[in-house]
């Protein structure tokens, strides 16, 4: 036995071994035992099968003959060994080689070469070709391929060879080489046994794969073709057998037998597959521009749906049916119908859904913008800004349905454009910046309050704050309104981002820190200029949100940066863009308040820059005229707004020559052309604002410094005074009257007009600003004063007044006001919520409020100036009656009172406080002319009416002109002439006339109503006083209004929510006593210490509401009866015994005979919410609570409890007395004579509720509900029960059972009197004692259905009766 090798032994030692082992013919001591190979579908031999190993046994290739077994064939490279990179150094390399052969001599032993001596050997034909034509495959005319699986196929044959055709040869007589090498073969298979041709296609069927031939079998259906082609190699054995001597025939038939079934099941599915395709594949083939051809590699199977991009889109059309169709932008925003045809090569074509729609839906978009392609990112984004910046614009209003904006941010676009500003590549950023741009600027809103900039009080705007924010819940009422807004700003900076951006945009911007990433890209990216440009557009937006987004926004550094020469034209215009729109933002940012504009004058050293750009001539500047007059421009109004709160007045000093020269010009506008012209009268009107502002200032410096050297402020610290002072301002009225009297007489030339207007505004504003501070200096003689208003009135004004175009511009204010025409201040189309606009895009129609032919601002400086000349000297009052007559503004005064107010917004709250301006001057120039003017009183109930309406439509900011309205004009009695004329005696005769039910036998309405008048002032002082909660804010309003600039804090009036007064401001005492004493009662306090003039507050509240209620009945037509019924039910809930007292008792009863006539109790209706009441049937439980406790009985107190109870009201309230407080019903006792409301009212329709239906007939029968004590309810419970008992309509079995059982109930009563009630009641009838009529006998129907019920009840008891 040989040893195992050891260490140190070498290779040769090795080699010996082998050779000794190989001598010796020893068995080897391991058996190799291999797997069955898969692919040959039989066991591997082992080595024990094979024979014994010989020394010099190699791989021998034999050409003499066919070896005894064929050859393995596998459809796949044998798998490599490990050892075959193992050599030995003595082996031969050529028979390592040969070992390795895998060439067809070692398939076929014998090879006999084609007999070419006879073939002609003939010269390639020259083609004229620079190169050989080359050999396509696809010339090849052949219906079968070679296969690698089928090389034996030409001994299967029968007919003719299909594998060897000659083609190859390239000879002429190539097909009879070809037929003579098949008949060979055929002779050869001839030769051969049956046992030898059964073992010759056992192994042909052997070295095949299964999975192969069954994946044969499986594509003989793709076409017709490839069919023949699979039968042919599958039934090749048949072919065989049939080419046999019919003696050999049953091989054939056995053969076929085995293989009928699998053939037959292949058939089938041939069939099946071939019938349906065919049709979708021959539409498919035909549909295809490019016709694949089955030469082509890879193309014998012919996938059609992996080829229907390549076909042409079919047209689109729109779908008939109702739903609405996926909306589709083109790259430029536009919307693309969706029966829209057109081509391919614009690029609006995708792979998606609804691929014959050109354009791409925004959820596509959403999808793009999200792409790793920064083209893809940039593209996705500008075109989402070009379709916001349409919808915004009103393009899709009318072809889309709902909110395109709604819907982007709903889906998240704004925090898309936040995630693509911190994207690092800049054509990202660029078009991130311009999409937010498009979401939330409005360049027209800009525009407009551009223009509005020098009207009267133009300077101050709202703020761009959303009014529709979440409600937060009134937890504590008694929060001040710091308190208030201290706990709303923690609870914003609690939520996420989204949550607040839901509801504000900018702030959840602000959330977001996006201050801080736009000034990163202004001063450290540095972008190209249009990206400036919309950057500084969206931080001016910001500023203009609230005084707290003013604080946040950082300030963008100025580029220092030198222009270089060679600049062209474009960069040029650009630069001077981007210089006013960051001039313009500056400004803004100062209109946020009085800190701010002097941190901007002194940190950022703007007096510098303001002189640079206003010492200088806008027509020497290096810049086109336009562009230089808007920057010019635009520094005037930043040196208008620091004027206003009394800063940047040392530069008046300085740049005084300036100023003078642009005075000294202004007539030279009148022969200047457009649209340069247009733009200079802006300068020129910004520069008179910046002067009335300057003058403002200079007024008050003399009365500064008086204190300043008295030192009476202990209090406070002393307000240094301006460096300005009224001598050196003196001089400006001159040049300014001067001027306004070359331009007032192009009045009647239109278009001249409509382009000098703002200037003419805004020089008649400063003339009431001056002469108002000139009457008030101490060094001017109060003579001189007078005479100058004199010589102003004569001159210039009357003369003004009596001109026919005046008085066409007193007949276009009701066309262009905003209360007459409510569409006209709307909101826009695709306005949301959370994005504040003016809703300016796309500009104001001429006649509008904001139109070139508006009449509003010239016509309110006008009256600024005369109320301010009337009231300095109270002679020329007289003087401008005519004023008060023009026919146009009568007109307008009437029309706009009546018509309701549109809802407040931001559009709408900006365009009516300039009207309003408009309305309060002539208001209070009637009132000056009422004690002077004998022919006033024709005028005063219309100003009167006025007054009222506009008390309670002013808009936060105009307190003082309210408190104004409260004291000269509500409570004057000379704008109530009914008064003095008849008017109670009226009231008394209307009485009479209606016969209408009182209260007041012994006091008549009128005279209530002339006591009521006489106590006119006190009425004033009781209202005054409770309006002592708008302290605050009134003291800021009247510092702006008295142009105290250096009190003003900052020019952002407060956020608009609503007007200042609610709409039952004439209810506000009583509801401000009645909130006290239910807030201590709430907390658990007993309220011992009601006001001492209790009494008398609330009599004077009641007289106030009884004057309206009869003189100005329209006035509250606004507030619903039912809420002014809950108002005066709280003279009940307000002190235990008050409504006991004579003077409340008596207006209390007066009102509810207003409240009680038939149109009032008409439009009664107590389910609908009602304002500022939660609950009406909670209001209702506490006053039968009240009635309870402390009503003594009181038919008044008994009438309003009474009055909810009517049948067309709610169930609920009539069963809270029925059910939960019948105790009340002993004591309702109001007589049916003294009670005001039809008992019509509660009796019909018949009751349907079983539930209060038995309520009532208990309450009857138990003697809780008697006639003597409650009649009113006694005859609606009587009425109801009858007519429920008599009923016989068809119902349901449980109402039917209920009725018959409460007539035989009724039949059965002891009280005779409530059973005669009960059945023979017939109608109501207010002159009878009862309250209704009976019958003396029932009707004969009536008796017979009570025959029929009580007749059977005697008989069901008859049993019992007898047992």
């Amino acid at each position: 036995m040989l040893s195992r090798p050891k260490p140190g032994e070498s290779e040769a030692d090795l080699l010996r071994f082998q050779n000794q082992f190989l001598a010796a013919r020893a068995c080897p001591a391991v058996k190799i035992v291999k797997k069955a190979d898969k692919r040959k579908g039989k066991e591997g031999s082992t080595d024990a099968e094979r024979p014994p190993l010989q020394d010099d046994s190699k791989d021998v290739v034999m050409l003499d003959g066919f070896p005894d077994t064929l050859p393995t064939l596998t459809p796949a490279p044998p798998k490599k060994s490990k050892s075959a990179s193992v050599h030995f150094e003595d082996e031969d390399p050529e028979e390592r080689l040969e070992s390795h052969d895998r060439h067809i001599t070692a398939v076929f032993s014998k090879i006999i070469e084609r007999d070419t001596s006879a073939q002609a050997v003939t010269m390639p034909v020259p083609t004229g070709d620079p190169f050989p034509r080359t050999f396509h495959r696809s010339e090849i005319k052949s219906e079968v391929r070679l296969r690698a699986d089928v090389l034996y196929g030409d001994f299967l044959t029968s007919q003719r060879p299909c594998l060897i055709t000659g083609e190859g040869l390239g000879s002429q007589k190539s097909e009879q080489e070809a037929q003579a090498i098949h008949k060979e073969n055929l002779e050869k298979l001839q030769s051969m046994s049956e046992e030898e041709i059964l073992q010759e296609q056992a192994k042909l069927l052997a070295q095949l794969d299964p999975s192969l031939v069954a994946f044969l079998k499986s594509q003989r259906g793709n076409n017709e073709g490839q069919k023949k082609e699979l039968k042919m190699e599958l039934n090749r054995p048949e072919e065989f057998l049939e080419s046999l001597p019919v003696a050999q025939h049953g091989v054939r038939s056995s053969l076929s037998m085995q293989e009928s079934d699998m053939e037959e099941h292949v058939r089938k599915e041939e069939n099946t597959k071939v019938e349906i395709m065919g049709k979708k594949q021959s539409a498919c083939y035909d549909d295809l521009p490019v016709k694949p051809r089955k030469e082509w590699i890879h193309m014998d199977n012919v996938e059609f749906e992996k080829l229907e991009w390549m076909k042409d889109l079919p047209s689109p059309r729109q779908r008939k049916t109702k739903k609405g169709m996926q909306a589709r932008f083109s790259l430029k925003g536009e919307l693309i119908p969706a029966d829209a045809d057109l081509p391919t090569h614009l690029g609006l074509h995708h792979h998606g859904e609804e691929a014959e729609r050109a354009g791409y839906s925004l959820q596509e978009l959403f999808h793009l913008s999200r792409s790793q392609v920064t083209q893809q990112r940039t593209l996705a984004l500008q075109v989402l800004g070009r379709i916001v910046q349409r919808a915004r614009a009103g393009e899709f209003a009318s072809s889309l349905k709902g909110s395109i904006l709604r819907l982007l941010l709903d889906a998240g676009f704004l925090f898309l454009l936040r995630f693509s500003l911190d994207d690092a590549v800049e054509n990202v950023m660029a078009a991130s910046v311009g999409a937010l741009r498009a979401l939330l600027v409005s360049l027209d809103d800009e525009k407009y309050l551009d223009w509005t900039f020098s009207w009267y009080q133009g300077m101050a705007a709202f703020p761009f704050v959303p009014n529709n924010e979440e409600e937060e819940e009134e937890e504590e009422e008694e929060l001040n309104g710091t308190e208030k807004s201290q706990d709303k700003k923690l609870k914003d900076e609690n939520k996420p981002d989204p949550d607040v951006a839901r509801y504000d945009v900018v702030k959840g911007l602000l959330k977001t820190r996006i201050q801080h990433r736009l000034r990163y890209i202004l001063e450290v990216v540095r972008p190209v200029p249009t990206v400036v440009l919309d950057v500084l557009h969206i931080l001016t937006h910001i500023a203009r949100h609230s005084s707290e987004a003013c604080s946040q926004v950082n300030l963008p550094l100025f580029r220092r940066e030198e222009r270089p020469d060679g600049v062209n034209g474009k960069e040029i215009r650009q630069t001077c863009l981007f210089c006013m729109s960051a001039m313009k933002f500056i400004r803004v940012l100062a209109s946020g308040g009085r800190n701010a504009t002097a941190r901007l004058l002194n940190k950022f050293e703007m007096k510098s820059r303001l002189s640079r750009f206003i010492a200088e001539d806008p027509l020497d500047l290096p810049l086109p005229k336009e562009e230089a007059v808007r920057l010019s421009t635009e520094a005037f109004r930043l040196w208008a707004v620091a004027a206003g709160y009394g800063q940047a007045c040392d530069l008046y000093s300085d740049l005084y020559p300036v100023l003078v020269r642009i005075l000294q010009s202004l007539p030279e506008l009148l022969i200047g052309e457009s649209p340069v012209v247009e733009l200079s009268v802006q300068r020129a009107a910004a520069v008179v604002t910046l002067l009335t502002h300057v003058t403002q200032t200079a007024g008050y410096t003399g009365e500064l410094q008086a204190k300043l050297s008295s030192n009476d402020s202990e209090d406070s610290e002393p307000i240094p005074p301006p460096p300005v002072a009224w001598n050196q301002v003196s001089g400006l009225q001159p040049f300014l009257e001067r001027s306004l009297k070359k331009i007032l007489p192009q009045i009647s030339q239109t278009e001249t007009w409509q382009t000098l207007q703002p200037l003419t505004t805004a020089c008649v504003i400063f003339l009431g600003v001056y002469y108002s501070a000139y009457s008030q200096q101490p060094s001017v003689n109060p003579v001189d004063c007078l005479e100058e208003l004199e010589h102003l009135t004569s001159e210039m004004l009357l003369p003004l007044l009596s001109q026919p175009a005046i008085d066409s511009m007193w007949d276009l204010l009701r066309p262009c006001s905003a209360l007459c025409n409510p569409l006209s201040c709307s909101s826009a189309p695709e306005s949301v919520g959370s994005i504040a606009s003016l809703s300016c895009t796309g500009g104001k129609p001429p006649l509008s409020l904001l139109g070139s032919k508006s009449p509003f601002p010239f016509l309110t400086a006008l009256l600024f100036l005369i109320n301010n000349l009337t009231h300095i000297h109270k002679g020329l009052t007289s003087k401008y009656s005519s004023v008060l007559g023009f026919r146009g503004l009568k007109d307008y005064l009437h029309q706009s009172w009546q018509t309701g107010p549109p809802s407040v917004t931001p559009s709408s709250a900006w365009i009516l406080r300039h009207e309003y301006h408009l309305q309060y001057f002539v208001l209070a120039l009637a009132r000056r002319m009422a004690g002077t003017c004998p022919d006033y009183t024709q005028h005063a109930s219309l100003h009167h009416c006025v007054a009222m309406a506009l008390l309670s439509r002013l808009l936060p900011g105009s307190e003082h002109l309210a408190h104004e309205v409260l004291l000269d004009l509500a409570f004057n009695p000379e704008f109530l002439p009914e008064g003095k004329a008849g008017g109670p005696e009226a009231a008394d005769f209307s009485d009479i006339l209606h016969l209408g039910t009182t209260f007041l036998p012994k006091v008549t309405r009128g005279a209530l109503l002339r006591e009521s008048y006489q106590n006119l002032p006190s009425i004033r002082s009781c209202y005054l006083s409770h309006f002592v909660l708008l302290q605050p804010t009134l003291t800021r309003s009247q510092v702006f209004y008295q142009g105290r600039n250096y009190l003003i804090q900052s020019m952002l009036l407060p956020e608009v929510k609503g007007p200042i007064l609610p709409s039952d401001w004439p209810f506000f005492p009583l509801i401000s006593l009645y909130n006290k004493v239910t807030n201590a009662e709430t907390r658990g306090a007993v309220l011992n210490s009601l006001p001492l003039d209790l009494i008398n507050t609330v009599t004077w509240n009641l007289q106030w509401v009884l004057l309206l209620e009869t003189w100005r009945p329209k006035i509250l037509q606004s507030i619903p009866t039912a809420a002014k019924l809950a108002r005066l039910m709280c003279v009940f809930l307000t002190g235990s015994d008050l409504f006991l007292e004579a003077p409340i008792h008596r207006y209390t009863a007066a009102l509810l005979s207003v409240y009680c006539q038939p149109k009032a109790l008409d439009s009664l209706n107590l389910d609908a919410p009602l304002p500022g009441l939660a609950s009406f049937h909670d209001l209702y439980i506490s006053l039968l609570e009240q009635f309870e406790g402390v009503s003594f009985g009181d038919p008044l107190f008994g009438v309003f409890v009474l009055l909810p109870l009517q049948k067309r009201f709610s169930v609920h309230l009539r069963l809270s007395v029925f059910g939960e407080h019948t105790n009340i019903l002993r004591a309702l006792g109001v007589p049916l004579q003294q009670f005001p409301v039809p008992l019509e009212r509660y009796v019909s329709p018949p009751e349907d509720n079983l539930n209060l239906l038995r309520l009532y007939f208990r309450t009857l029968v138990t003697g809780a509900l008697r006639h003597t004590w409650c009649p009113v309810l006694y005859v609606v419970a009587v009425a109801h029960v009858n007519s429920f008992i008599f009923s016989q309509e068809n119902t349901t079995q449980e109402i039917d059972a209920a009725r018959k059982s409460m007539l035989r109930k009724t039949w059965l009563l002891v009280d005779e009197n409530l059973k005669k009630h009960l059945l023979y009641y017939r109608l109501l009838n207010a002159e009878s004692p009862l309250g209704f009529d009976l019958y003396e006998q029932l009707p004969p129907v009536r008796l017979k259905y009570l025959q029929i019920v009580t007749q059977k009840e005697i008989t069901e008891n008859a049993p019992a009766l007898d047992s």
